[in-house]
This record gives structure tokens, C-alpha cells and sequence, in this order.
């Protein structure tokens, strides 16, 4: 792994193709006979720093359109923390489905579970078949892994019956020195970029884009009104962004003064504080209160001279989604990619269907809206939102973070990268966006 690392490093990139490949590598895991750890605790006392270790691991084999990539960056997503605290259920039901289907997918199937849905980083080895990707190349990877033997699939990826997303429904994943991905999950990696910056956006900032800008999702247009629940988050700032490039109105919903400022740093005006302005959505376990989501709908109006939401940008799930089915417009759109906060929506139907308005599912991106997604962030459109990077070593810190919402935009872990600032090769591009670029940072 040295001999790969150093190449990479002392820009030897067409030599690493020779070089041989570890039958060992550091990765985080999770383990199946860890999956009771947290039996009877509530969600918010189960500690990813209890349950994610640095364990040395067996290389897997390489497949028909899979490639070997060093990993250099990672960051964390919300699904590692589901599946550092085993919910809503263990990912290893997962892996054995997965296992069972080919003699290829079998090798997921194992007793740990290498997690992690993002990268930046090296091919070393493509395996028979592909053609688009060479040992040497610089990329990141987006997580849909898909099996395309279903005509289901071919119009839109992600209908496939065998789309899952790598790294929490399959093995081998990103939160590691090495990973194992199908070829047609790879990106360039934008070339003005560190490591730990080109491998922060690429689930959040492609599950936004599907979500708000695709034909798959809301289809925002110039002018709409745009709520966006986390505005600052992980998701929530691809989301702010997309709306303000896209010459739409995002409303941004946030929780405290820091986060407010970060909005104002991305460009946005109307901002709610909704821990300042004391909003709360259910009077008790059970019960939602209606007198608040129509106090919320008022403060929306205030800001924006009269005008409902025309989108909804929804992933707390069950605190807000009452609210937000009562908040759009009539004939506006609720999308919903997420339940950060529980599964189990309850809204008032006669908001729905009494206003024509339309709920849309949307999970994560196809290779083309990824696709696009990244080369928005390749052009200096849309900027990397990376507050903070750990060690490989402190990942559960790293997801304690995130599952404590301490955090603002994203998480990034060093895998290979031994400091981070590494990796650039357009400095010209990135001065010209540094601000933008940094602006998460230290926050």
C-alpha cells in the first residue's frame, strides 16, 4: 500500500498499474456479531464511536466491470450512521440478499460490512469488460450500484429491481484504503479539487440535483419558491445552492444563528431560525400541532411577500412533514428523499389532495444526474460544502458528529491521503473560487 500511496503522491500515475495489489487493506467496518450492541438503548445514546472499527480486511476479487480504486478522501453520510447503529435494521440482511443473487455478488456476503458511500481517488485495476477507466485516472465515485439486466432499469436506473446503493447495501466502500465499485460508478474527479473536497459532495450533491433540479424530481424552474428544510447541511446546502443558481427563491429553514450565517454566506435572503423563532410542530409524541405549521406558513409569506412555497425540500421526515404538506402551495410539490427524524409521516390529507398538491419520492441519482451533478461541481458552479476532516482512525467521531447534527455540510475522512490539501490540478480554477470553496470551513 506504500508503494501505491508514494506513486500516487509523487504524481507516478502511470506506474501504478504495475504495481502489485494488497491482499490486505485498512477499512472501517461494522460487524455481524456486533449487531445487539444496542439493544434497548434509544437512538440518540447508540454511539457510532462504539460500534465503527479499523479493522485490516481481505481484498476483494476483482469482477467483470469492477475496478480497484485507492482511496484516497471519503466523507460521511447519514446512511453510515444507520448503519453504524444498526437502523432501522442491520445492513448485513443486505449483504445476504446481495450475496445470494451471483456467484460474483457473493463475496459481499461476509461477517463486516467495509462501509462508506463516498471516494476520491486512483483506479489501480479495471476488471474484464471495461473500457472507460484506466489504472491511473483520478475519480470519484457515486454509490448507485446497478445490475441493468431488467429492462425496468433502462429507462431510469434507479427503477431497477437490483439498485442498491455501495457502501450501505453492499460491501467494500469508501470509508477505506482500497475500494471495489462497478466501473460505471465512476466520475473525474474535478480537477481544481483536494481529495477530501472532491470526495464530499457526491451523494449529497447528486441526491439533491435528482431530488430539486431533475426531470425525477420537483423540476425547479426560474422564479419558484423553494423551502429547504437543514439548509445548511449536507444536503440541504447542495439543495440552496441548486435554487440559487437555478434562478429560484430557496427559503432556508436552519437552527441556529451559525447556520443562518452560512445561507447568507451561500447567497441566500429569507431565512427562518426555527429555534429562535421557537417553531415546534407536535405538542407531544402523538400529537402535531396545526396552530404552528399555519404560524410557520405566515412567517414563509412574510418573507416572501405573500408567495407559499412552490417546492418543498423535505428529508427530516417525520418532525416536518406535516408542515410541509401544509406549507406548499396549492398545486405545489412535496419531494422527499429522507426520515432523518423517523419514518413515519402523518399529515393532514385534506392539504394534499383538497390543493392538488403532489408528494414525490426521490432516492439518490442515476449515472447521468450524477453525472451532471459533478460536472456542475468540475465548472465552479456548485462548491464543496466541507466543514471539518478526520483520520481514517476517528471515522466513528466523524459519524458521531453527523448523528449528533453538530456538524455543518459535510464530514470528510483522509483514507490514503496522509494531510489534507492535496490533489490539486487546476490552481488557476481554484483561486478563482476559493472563498466559495472554503466558506464551510471551521464554521
Amino acid at each position: 500500500m506504500q508503494e501505491i500511496l508514494q506513486a500516487i503522491l509523487a504524481d507516478e500515475l502511470s506506474a501504478v498499474g504495475g504495481l502489485p495489489i494488497p491482499d490486505h487493506y485498512r477499512g472501517m467496518t461494522v460487524r455481524a456479531d456486533e449487531v445487539e450492541m444496542f439493544a434497548g438503548l434509544p437512538t440518540k445514546e447508540k454511539d457510532p464511536r462504539k460500534s465503527l472499527h479499523l479493522d485490516e480486511v481481505a481484498t476483494p476479487e476483482l469482477g467483470p466491470g469492477e475496478a480497484i480504486v485507492a482511496v484516497m478522501a471519503s466523507a460521511i453520510n447519514y446512511n453510515t450512521v444507520w448503519t453504524s447503529i444498526f437502523e432501522p435494521l442491520s445492513t448485513f440482511g443486505f449483504l445476504k440478499r446481495y450475496g445470494r443473487m451471483s456467484p460474483l455478488t457473493a463475496k459481499h456476503d461476509l461477517p463486516y460490512h467495509v462501509v462508506g458511500s463516498d471516494l476520491s481517488g486512483v483506479v489501480l485495476r479495471t476488471g474484464p469488460g471495461v473500457q472507460a477507466w484506466k489504472p491511473g485516472d483520478e475519480v470519484v465515485a457515486h454509490c448507485l450500484s446497478v445490475e441493468l439486466e431488467s429492462p425496468d432499469g433502462h429507462d431510469d436506473t434507479m427503477m431497477d429491481p437490483e439498485q442498491r446503493i455501495w457502501g450501505f447495501e453492499t460491501n467494500f466502500g469508501g470509508l477505506a484504503e482500497l475500494a471495489l465499485v462497478k466501473s460505471n460508478q465512476l466520475m473525474p474527479k474535478p480537477a481544481h479539487l483536494t481529495w477530501e473536497e472532491a470526495a464530499s459532495p457526491g451523494l449529497v450533491n447528486s441526491t439533491a440535483y435528482r431530488q430539486l433540479v431533475s426531470r425525477n424530481g420537483a423540476q425547479m424552474k426560474q422564479g419558484d419558491t423553494v423551502l429547504i428544510w437543514g439548509a445548511s447541511g449536507g444536503l440541504g446546502s447542495y439543495a440552496t445552492q441548486f435554487a440559487l443558481n437555478g434562478g429560484a427563491t430557496p427559503v432556508c429553514v436552519v437552527s441556529s444563528p451559525e447556520k443562518a450565517e452560512i445561507c447568507r454566506r451561500m447567497g441566500a435572503e429569507l431565512i427562518i431560525d426555527r429555534a429562535a423563532e421557537g417553531f415546534k410542530f407536535w405538542r407531544d409524541e402523538q400529537n402535531q400541532d396545526p396552530k404552528e405549521w399555519k404560524r410557520f406558513g405566515a412567517r414563509i409569506r412574510e418573507l416572501t411577500g405573500g408567495e407559499d412555497p412552490d417546492i418543498v425540500f423535505e428529508h427530516p421526515g417525520r418532525e416536518t412533514f406535516g408542515a410541509s404538506v401544509y406549507v406548499a402551495r396549492k398545486g405545489g410539490t412535496i419531494v422527499t428523499c429522507a426520515s432523518t427524524s423517523g419514518y413515519e409521516h402523518v399529515f393532514d390529507n385534506r392539504y394534499l389532495w383538497m390543493n392538488l398538491k403532489r408528494i414525490i419520492g426521490s432516492h439518490f441519482a442515476n449515472y447521468r444526474e450524477a453525472w451532471e451533478a459533478n460536472r456542475l461541481i468540475a465548472k465552479g458552479k456548485i462548491h464543496p460544502t466541507l466543514s471539518r476532516v478526520y483520520p481514517l482512525a476517528e471515522t466513528g467521531q466523524a459519524a458521531y458528529d453527523v448523528q449528533s447534527n453538530v456538524h455543518q455540510g459535510k464530514v470528510g475522512v483522509l483514507c490514503l491521503a496522509p494531510e489534507e490539501g492535496l490533489g490539486v490540478r487546476n490552481s488557476e480554477r481554484r483561486q478563482q473560487h476559493l472563498g466559495e470553496i472554503n466558506r464551510f470551513r471551521g464554521v
